[in-house]
């Protein structure tokens, strides 16, 4: 699903410049949960972004899914991460005065073409994460577990192959991480491919395998974690 060749970003701010990758390579099967952990500025947001066609490589390879994204430029990028990426934040991001099916079809105005069945699939993702009774509830009426949900809904709402968490469970207290992490898990089951960025090493341990990273590169491999519900055999970072 996922093929990362030495990658390299920097990033320049007056007249410094900052190397933030180091040559990052590695790959994540298509219906594989990985995990990415590293310490503040190893360059963990910066290989979610690359991944979720959010921010450009200097050099290096990206193939997601067949296509090689690496110099893609911005409107295959757009279409391609509407189509195929789903996004789940630490921030839930939704809009205070939208009911939670609004929420959800949200990114289905950037859709080339209207689906006409809107609602019925944001009944469906609602229904998917638990929460389809709540969904003519406002955020404000929810709890940060239920909005989490919500999230993911709108992130499923386009049927995407990736879906790209960033401290999912970061604002959750621990009963609401392990719903949101079971439906993770049951998401990959069904055939989803997750990559999640989390410094909880308790989250880890729901992944199939997890990537750390050291100062911009990929340390040695780390087992597949316990609480994966049917763990393919590990690969080592290319």
């Amino acid at each position: 699903m996922i093929e990362v060749d030495d990658l390299t970003r920097s990033y320049r701010r007056g007249t410094v410049e900052t190397q933030v990758l180091k040559g990052v390579s590695f790959r994540v099967r298509r219906g594989e949960f990985v995990v990415i952990m590293g310490r503040s500025g190893s360059g963990k947001s910066t290989v979610l972004n690359i991944l979720g066609l959010l921010d450009k490589i200097d050099s290096g390879r990206y193939v997601l899914d067949g296509t090689d994204f690496s110099r893609a430029g911005d409107d295959e990028r757009s279409a391609a991460r509407n189509r195929k990426i789903g996004f789940v934040f630490q921030q839930f991001h939704l809009l205070e005065r939208a009911s939670a099916v609004r929420n959800v079809t949200l990114p289905l105005l950037y859709a080339e073409d209207d689906p006409g069945d809107a609602d019925e699939r944001a009944e469906r993702a609602l229904e998917a994460v638990g929460l389809s009774h709540r969904a003519r509830h406002f955020p404000g009426e929810l709890s940060s577990g239920e909005q989490q949900r919500v999230a993911i809904a709108r992130a499923l709402i386009n049927d995407p192959a990736l879906i790209l968490a960033d401290e999912a469970t970061g604002n959750l207290d621990a009963q609401a991480g392990r719903e949101i992490l079971d439906i993770f898990r049951r998401l990959r089951v069904e055939g989803r491919t997750i990559v999640l960025i989390t410094h909880d090493t308790s989250v880890a341990l729901c992944a199939d395998r997890t990537l750390v990273l050291d100062d911009g590169r990929i340390a040695p491999a780390t087992p597949a974690g316990a609480g994966a519900s049917r763990a393919p055999a590990s690969l080592d970072p290319a």
